[in-house]
């Protein structure tokens, strides 16, 4: 489920938990740019941020390779930040908490959750509360394929527990005073981590899926089947992998991404004499890709800049991820017959309540949310 429950610690401290991160340009206000992270898998109505943890964006400049390799983009060492805390819900109001919004570059803002922050105008908005949770796919269907090693999907396919939410945090900041008037390729890291002198990195998001689709299954591995890599993987830096683990994650990705090519009975992706697989650099890069240059749009855009890199072409779209974007058919379809073939759909298309384009875009919550199972 994107990056729900991902991993043993994101399962104990569910607080900590990033169910999915989003980055695009503002589709009301050209040259502002959106981050969503979004927190606690089946939030329910009286849940509260945490006052122990730091939320943080970490933004760094990409510059494109030629697409042969294993990696797309040189990271720039130069980083921008965008943190988010929270005081404890006040003892009078358990409903209502403070926060701040500051940027390493000097941005800085207080807020209410709950309630929209920052008019039309301003440099900064920034909204953080219950919402919908926007994540749409059969994570059933696509855990029956990892165990049958048959696809599974079917058409309808049914969101698990639809209508759950989530804890989100939404900022919308200028891009030129954020990273500068030059700047267009841009990736993207949501994190949490202990609040304090000592901030501990908990969980790190980058793109959908690759911690619980690439990373989760074991049965493959055949260098490290027992072992649940996706609590160490968490800890890592997005934008630089310790070199500690990394034959591990290699290893475990190779074995995982030859699974899901070979699904529609061919391999339609290269392994080299070292076994790597094609996509293992790719998505060790681990971070949203976004041209904050180009404008808004709604559909097809995950993945698109990757893509034209692997292919020797030059991007067409803002890239990054959006509300409403089926990204789960993308990236079925890139792995499974590498974009080459038919659409692999999970047979959901949609949200049931879609994202709009109006701030805080996601959709209001569920006042009576499902409550999941005791076996997650």
């Amino acid at each position: 489920m994107s990056d729900h429950i991902s991993g043993p610690r994101a399962l104990a401290e569910p607080i900590a938990d990033i169910t999915d991160v989003y980055a695009f340009p503002s589709p009301q206000r050209p040259g502002r740019l959106v981050l969503v992270m979004n927190t606690l898998p089946f939030a329910q109505p009286d849940d509260r941020f945490s006052d122990g943890l730091l939320y943080r964006f970490r933004l760094r400049q990409l510059v494109p390779r030629d697409g042969a390799g294993q990696r797309l983009f040189d990271i720039d060492e130069r980083e921008v930040t965008v943190d988010v805390v929270f005081d404890e819900p006040d003892a009078d109001d358990p409903h209502g908490q403070d926060g701040v919004v500051h940027s390493s570059t000097g941005i800085s803002h207080s807020f209410r959750a709950g309630e929209r922050s920052g008019g039309s105008t301003d440099p900064l908005r920034v909204f953080a509360g219950l919402r919908w949770d926007p994540f749409f796919m059969d994570a059933p269907a696509a855990l029956k394929t990892i165990a049958t090693g048959e696809l599974s999907f079917a058409r309808p396919g049914t969101i698990f527990l639809d209508g759950k939410n989530v804890l989100s945090i939404v900022v919308e900041l200028d891009v030129a005073a954020l990273l500068g008037a030059d700047v267009a390729l841009v990736g993207v890291v949501a994190e949490t981590l202990t609040r304090g002198r000592l901030n501990v990195r908990i969980e790190r998001v980058g793109r959908p899926e690759v911690k619980n689709l690439m990373l989760a299954p074991k049965q493959f591995d055949p260098v490290n089947r027992d072992l649940e890599i996706r609590d160490l993987y968490n800890m890592e830096d997005g934008f630089h992998l310790a070199e500690g683990y990394k034959g591990a994650y290699r290893a475990r990705l190779d074995a995982n991404l030859a699974f899901w090519d070979g699904l529609d009975g061919k391999a339609d992706w290269s392994v080299d004499e070292s076994g790597a697989h094609a996509l293992r650099g790719v998505m060790l890069d681990d971070f949203l890709v976004v041209d904050v240059s180009k404008p808004y749009a709604e559909h097809g855009t995950f993945f698109e800049i990757e893509r034209a890199l692997l292919n020797g072409q030059s991007h067409r779209t803002c890239g990054g991820r959006t509300l409403n974007d089926d990204v789960m058919d993308t990236i079925f379809t890139l792995l499974v017959n590498a974009g080459r073939g038919p659409v692999i759909s999970d047979g959901v298309d949609a949200a049931t309540r879609p994202a709009t384009t109006t701030f805080p875009y996601l959709a209001d919550p569920n006042p009576e949310p499902p409550v999941p199972p005791a076996h997650i």
